[in-house]
């Protein structure tokens, strides 16, 4: 019997190894010109890699059959990560906003 993996897999773990090859591109591109708001281009190029070939290999799976959808309990642990998430990003602008705004 195939292994199946659920919807999404490969996506994810493609776009964390994408973040972290292109971040130290991000710190070396910063470091070089001097300019620290560069650093955010790494995480942005990984993503954008990690997301096209996480998406092609998806695809190629799913033709085969070996992707399955989200059970019930993946899809509340999936929410409850992405609301963990927006609350840590209100969290981070808010400490922000105090920190440079004083």
């Amino acid at each position: 019997m195939k292994k199946k993996y659920p919807e999404g897999h490969f996506i994810g773990q493609w776009m964390a190894i994408g973040i972290a090859i292109f971040s130290g591109f991000g710190v070396a591109l910063s470091a070089s010109t001097g300019n620290s708001g560069l650093l955010g281009i790494g995480p942005a190029i990984g993503v954008a890699f990690g997301l096209a070939v996480g998406q092609s290999i998806e695809n190629k799976y799913k033709k085969k059959g070996m992707i399955r959808p989200l059970t019930k309990k993946e899809k509340k642990r999936k929410h409850i990560a992405v609301l963990i998430g927006l609350g840590l990003a209100v969290l981070g602008v808010l400490l922000f906003l105090l920190m440079y705004l004083r």
